[in-house]
Protein backbone atom coordinates (compact mmCIF):
# COMPACT_ATOMS: atom_id res chain seq x y z
CA UNK A 1 0.00 0.00 0.00
CA UNK A 2 3.00 2.33 0.84
CA UNK A 3 4.43 1.78 -2.70
CA UNK A 4 0.65 2.51 -4.09
CA UNK A 5 0.44 5.56 -1.99
CA UNK A 6 4.21 6.81 -2.60
CA UNK A 7 3.79 6.15 -6.54
CA UNK A 8 0.55 8.01 -6.56
CA UNK A 9 2.35 11.24 -4.90
CA UNK A 10 4.97 11.47 -7.04
CA UNK A 11 3.21 11.22 -10.22
CA UNK A 12 0.62 14.25 -9.33
CA UNK A 13 4.22 16.03 -8.19
CA UNK A 14 5.56 15.17 -11.76
CA UNK A 15 2.21 16.33 -13.33
CA UNK A 16 1.77 19.73 -11.71
CA UNK A 17 5.32 20.43 -10.81
CA UNK A 18 5.79 23.23 -13.13
CA UNK A 19 9.10 25.48 -13.10
CA UNK A 20 11.85 23.02 -12.80
CA UNK A 21 13.25 21.10 -9.83
CA UNK A 22 13.33 23.74 -7.79
CA UNK A 23 9.70 24.67 -8.26
CA UNK A 24 8.52 21.02 -7.09
CA UNK A 25 10.63 20.96 -3.70
CA UNK A 26 7.56 22.81 -1.94
CA UNK A 27 5.28 20.35 -3.67
CA UNK A 28 7.33 17.45 -2.41
CA UNK A 29 8.12 18.97 0.80
CA UNK A 30 4.57 19.95 1.49
CA UNK A 31 3.46 15.91 0.42
CA UNK A 32 5.79 13.83 2.44
CA UNK A 33 6.40 15.97 5.62
CA UNK A 34 3.30 17.89 6.08
CA UNK A 35 0.56 15.78 4.41
CA UNK A 36 1.89 11.93 4.72
CA UNK A 37 4.10 12.97 7.40
CA UNK A 38 6.71 10.03 6.25
CA UNK A 39 9.97 11.90 7.45
CA UNK A 40 10.61 15.07 9.32
CA UNK A 41 11.12 18.44 7.79
CA UNK A 42 14.98 18.28 9.01
CA UNK A 43 15.49 15.08 7.55
CA UNK A 44 13.62 16.73 4.27
CA UNK A 45 16.11 19.41 4.54
CA UNK A 46 18.92 17.18 4.52
CA UNK A 47 17.94 15.52 1.66
CA UNK A 48 17.44 18.48 -0.31
CA UNK A 49 21.18 19.51 0.82
CA UNK A 50 22.36 16.01 -0.96
CA UNK A 51 19.78 16.27 -4.13
CA UNK A 52 22.25 19.86 -4.47
CA UNK A 53 25.53 18.07 -4.30
CA UNK A 54 24.73 15.14 -6.45
CA UNK A 55 24.83 15.53 -9.99
CA UNK A 56 21.19 15.33 -11.87
CA UNK A 57 18.09 17.58 -12.09
CA UNK A 58 16.67 18.68 -8.14
CA UNK A 59 13.66 17.43 -8.01
CA UNK A 60 14.34 13.97 -9.53
CA UNK A 61 17.31 13.74 -7.03
CA UNK A 62 15.02 14.97 -4.16
CA UNK A 63 12.49 12.37 -5.66
CA UNK A 64 14.79 9.07 -5.34
CA UNK A 65 16.20 10.41 -2.01
CA UNK A 66 12.45 10.72 -0.97
CA UNK A 67 11.34 7.13 -1.95
CA UNK A 68 14.76 5.31 -0.75
CA UNK A 69 13.98 7.01 3.16
CA UNK A 70 10.33 6.43 3.15
CA UNK A 71 10.41 2.71 1.75
CA UNK A 72 13.22 1.82 4.09
CA UNK A 73 11.70 3.72 7.41
CA UNK A 74 8.16 1.86 6.83
CA UNK A 75 9.79 -1.86 5.87
CA UNK A 76 13.03 -1.28 7.52
CA UNK A 77 14.83 -2.89 4.91
CA UNK A 78 17.58 -1.37 2.62
CA UNK A 79 16.68 -3.19 -0.37
CA UNK A 80 13.09 -1.99 -0.20
CA UNK A 81 14.37 1.26 0.07
CA UNK A 82 15.92 1.23 -3.11
CA UNK A 83 12.74 -0.09 -4.91
CA UNK A 84 11.29 3.16 -3.16
CA UNK A 85 13.75 5.08 -5.22
CA UNK A 86 12.86 3.58 -8.54
CA UNK A 87 9.05 3.82 -7.71
CA UNK A 88 9.39 7.26 -6.68
CA UNK A 89 11.67 8.74 -9.63
CA UNK A 90 9.48 6.70 -12.26
CA UNK A 91 6.45 8.27 -10.91
CA UNK A 92 7.70 11.37 -11.18
CA UNK A 93 9.12 11.45 -14.71
CA UNK A 94 6.47 9.38 -16.45
CA UNK A 95 3.91 12.42 -17.22
CA UNK A 96 6.54 14.49 -18.08
CA UNK A 97 8.02 12.01 -20.45
CA UNK A 98 4.24 11.12 -21.38
CA UNK A 99 3.35 14.98 -22.66
CA UNK A 100 6.98 14.95 -24.21
CA UNK A 101 6.27 11.56 -26.58
CA UNK A 102 2.89 13.57 -27.20
CA UNK A 103 4.25 16.95 -27.95
CA UNK A 104 6.83 15.45 -30.15
CA UNK A 105 4.20 13.57 -32.18
CA UNK A 106 2.71 16.83 -32.90
CA UNK A 107 5.96 18.34 -33.52
CA UNK A 108 7.02 16.02 -36.43
CA UNK A 109 3.83 16.36 -37.78
CA UNK A 110 3.46 19.94 -37.66
CA UNK A 111 7.22 21.27 -37.63
CA UNK A 112 6.80 23.28 -40.90
CA UNK A 113 4.11 24.91 -40.72
CA UNK A 114 4.43 28.67 -40.59
CA UNK A 115 2.65 28.80 -37.38
CA UNK A 116 4.86 26.30 -35.72
CA UNK A 117 8.12 28.53 -37.46
CA UNK A 118 6.54 31.17 -36.05
CA UNK A 119 6.25 30.26 -32.23
CA UNK A 120 9.65 28.88 -32.31
CA UNK A 121 10.97 32.55 -33.63
CA UNK A 122 9.58 33.99 -30.86
CA UNK A 123 10.58 31.20 -28.47
CA UNK A 124 14.22 31.53 -28.82
CA UNK A 125 14.93 34.98 -27.51
CA UNK A 126 12.66 34.22 -24.74
CA UNK A 127 14.53 31.55 -23.63
CA UNK A 128 17.54 32.91 -23.84
CA UNK A 129 16.40 35.89 -21.63
CA UNK A 130 15.17 32.90 -19.21
CA UNK A 131 18.75 31.41 -19.16
CA UNK A 132 20.00 34.96 -18.62
CA UNK A 133 17.93 35.98 -15.98
CA UNK A 134 18.58 32.64 -14.04
CA UNK A 135 22.41 33.94 -14.64
CA UNK A 136 21.56 37.27 -13.14
CA UNK A 137 19.57 35.02 -9.97
CA UNK A 138 22.58 33.34 -9.04
CA UNK A 139 24.97 36.72 -8.99
CA UNK A 140 23.67 37.36 -5.34
CA UNK A 141 25.67 37.43 -2.08
CA UNK A 142 25.41 33.74 -1.26
CA UNK A 143 27.84 32.89 -4.50
CA UNK A 144 30.22 35.82 -4.49
CA UNK A 145 30.06 37.47 -1.25
CA UNK A 146 29.94 40.99 -0.10
CA UNK A 147 32.17 43.92 -0.60
CA UNK A 148 31.31 45.04 2.44
CA UNK A 149 30.78 42.63 4.71
CA UNK A 150 33.78 39.80 2.81
CA UNK A 151 35.79 41.97 0.63
CA UNK A 152 38.01 38.77 0.34
CA UNK A 153 35.71 36.27 -0.77
CA UNK A 154 33.80 38.47 -3.57
CA UNK A 155 36.90 39.61 -5.27
CA UNK A 156 38.21 36.59 -5.30
CA UNK A 157 34.90 34.92 -6.79
CA UNK A 158 34.54 37.59 -9.38
CA UNK A 159 38.45 36.67 -10.49
CA UNK A 160 36.90 32.99 -10.41
CA UNK A 161 34.12 34.10 -12.62
CA UNK A 162 35.84 36.40 -15.17
CA UNK A 163 39.25 33.51 -15.12
CA UNK A 164 36.15 31.00 -16.51
CA UNK A 165 34.45 32.89 -18.94
CA UNK A 166 37.64 33.70 -20.46
CA UNK A 167 38.63 30.17 -20.39
CA UNK A 168 35.63 28.74 -22.02
CA UNK A 169 34.47 31.49 -24.23
CA UNK A 170 38.10 32.69 -25.52
CA UNK A 171 40.77 30.39 -24.70
CA UNK A 172 38.25 27.41 -25.60
CA UNK A 173 39.15 25.71 -22.74
CA UNK A 174 36.76 22.53 -21.44
CA UNK A 175 33.54 23.96 -19.70
CA UNK A 176 34.37 20.66 -17.59
CA UNK A 177 38.05 21.46 -16.86
CA UNK A 178 37.19 25.01 -15.77
CA UNK A 179 34.62 23.88 -13.50
CA UNK A 180 37.61 21.87 -11.44
CA UNK A 181 40.19 24.79 -11.88
CA UNK A 182 37.62 26.81 -10.25
CA UNK A 183 36.93 24.50 -7.41
CA UNK A 184 40.75 24.15 -6.75
CA UNK A 185 41.13 27.63 -6.97
CA UNK A 186 38.10 28.24 -4.55
CA UNK A 187 39.55 25.56 -2.48
CA UNK A 188 42.84 27.02 -2.30
CA UNK A 189 41.59 31.05 -2.05
CA UNK A 190 38.65 30.95 0.31
CA UNK A 191 39.15 28.61 2.79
Amino acid sequence: MIFLSLSYTFFIIGLFGFGGGYGMLSLIQHSVVVEHHWMTSAEFTNIVAISQMTPGPIGINCATYCGYKTIEAATGSMLMGVLGSLTATIALVLPSFILMLAISKLFLKYMHSRSVESIFAGLKPAVVGLMLAAVLLLCNEDNFGSPVSSPWQFYISIAIFIATWVGVKIVKISPITMLLYAGFAGLLLLY
